[in-house]
């Protein structure tokens, strides 16, 4: 016999709730911008200058944005999964079902930054191993 909770979870302002989700989407977004707008400066500097190595600033700047955007998208999951923690009467996330509207958006917001945060770890990755205008060859 599975009782049934009695209490109705918390509300959550929709500025918080919203927040797991758009902040990932717009990071996600951003760090691909950023990414070809960078590249594009070292390989630009790349043709004036020479042949040698990639700007040091642009890889740099590469290097920050990329971290602080992952970073960004790691507080946006935890955040989503907070409220959906706090909306949901489910034991585990993995019985989650997003049964209303809010709890809904909280549980989207942790699969996506789960999705959209490992796509963006492997988006970082070739920053380690390639120059920055071989990848663009």
């Amino acid at each position: 016999m599975a009782s049934e909770p009695t209490t109705r979870p918390a509300e959550i302002r929709p500025r918080r709730l919203w927040f797991g989700l758009v902040t990932v989407a717009i990071s996600w977004f951003s760090l691909g911008i950023a990414e070809m707008f960078i590249t594009w400066r070292a390989c630009l500097h790349n043709e004036e200058f020479g042949n040698a190595s990639s700007h040091p600033g642009a890889m740099i700047a590469a290097y920050i944005v990329t971290f602080a955007l992952i970073a960004l998208v790691a507080v946006a999951g935890f955040v989503s999964y907070l409220n959906w923690r706090r909306l949901s009467t489910q034991p585990s996330i993995l019985q989650a079902e997003g049964r209303g509207r809010s709890e809904f958006i909280a549980l989207l917001g942790v699969y996506i930054s789960l999705t959209l945060g490992v796509g963006m770890i492997w988006m970082g990755i070739p920053l380690f191993i390639l120059r920055l205008c071989a990848r663009v060859r």
